[in-house]
């Protein structure tokens, strides 16, 4: 009798610790998502807003939204697991991949990312009309770990025979292309690189005048922003966000909104092949550690 209760008890332990378990695992059920901080905090969230909700509901859990104060505690933060989903530039991602041995997945990417181009501001007045016109003048990238501020622009400098670090007066750091634009603006450089898309919305946006800040360079296209995740991730979670973004439609409200947040026409698939030369140009420029 006294081993039927002790079983019994028993019996009941299990199936209790299973229970809390059960619920502590359910409880676990939030997607933690980031960025890079390309842009500013209270943009980056206002973006990301609509998009969240859209995921709840196709992923069934919550969905978390994590900013993080530079690039690099972006890659950190997937590499070490500690976030789920992040939005990378080309040379994050590839700083990612490196530093976990492989295991970061880029899962879509806009496509407009397939052929992304970087843009060489300065005043109107200023007198640069070239990339060659900017020896001896100073220029602002955006972040250091930046594909489209930094490491695409300088890239496409060394090929045209400008090494910023010793034909420039000097080179500044802005830390986001919104920042780069305001340096630009207020005089304090004679101009910079930045994102093409973030320099078209604040044109659209009325928040720059190009009669004033113009454009005197665009580069060549090349592969750039996506959505990546730790191939630990369960494949079956993997699958469905990659078909959720997917799915966004521009033909209905709801995708029309986020993918007009996002700037993007649509999303597709993408793959670590694609940032092959992103790679080449990190390793080419000795910024890929």
């Amino acid at each position: 009798m006294a081993l039927s209760r002790l079983v019994a008890g028993l019996a009941r332990g299990v199936v209790m610790s299973l229970a809390l378990a059960g619920a502590a695992a359910q409880a676990q059920q939030v997607l933690r998502v980031t960025a890079i901080p390309d842009e500013s905090p209270t943009e980056l969230a206002r973006k990301f807003a609509p998009l969240g909700q859209y995921l709840e509901s196709k992923l069934g859990m919550k969905v978390e939204w994590t900013p993080v104060t530079d690039y690099a505690a972006a890659v950190e933060t997937v590499v070490n697991k500690k976030i789920d989903l992040a939005w990378f530039g080309g040379f994050t991602f590839v700083q990612a991949n490196v530093r976990s041995g492989g295991k970061i997945l880029p899962l879509v990417q806009r496509e407009e990312d397939e052929k992304f181009r970087s843009v060489f501001i300065t005043e109107a007045k200023s007198g640069i009309a070239k990339l060659e016109d900017l020896k001896g003048k100073t220029l602002s990238f955006g972040s250091q770990s930046s594909t489209s501020g930094h490491l695409m622009p300088r890239s496409f400098l060394l090929a045209a025979k400008i090494n910023p670090d010793v034909d420039l007066k000097r080179v500044a750091f802005s830390g986001a292309h919104d920042a780069t634009i305001a340096a630009v603006a207020s005089g304090k450089v004679d101009a910079g690189a930045l994102n093409i898309s973030v320099w078209e919305k604040f044109v659209a946006e009325k928040k720059v005048d190009p009669a004033q800040v113009k454009v005197f360079y665009t580069t060549p296209p090349y592969y750039d922003y996506n959505w990546s995740v730790h191939a630990d991730m369960p494949e079956a979670l993997r699958e469905k966000i990659k078909a959720a973004f997917l799915a966004l439609d521009p033909s209905t409200p709801q995708g029309k909104e986020i993918l007009g947040l996002q700037r993007a026409t649509r999303f597709i698939p993408s793959k670590p092949e694609n940032y092959n030369g992103i790679k080449a140009a990190a390793e080419n420029a000795g910024l890929l550690k």
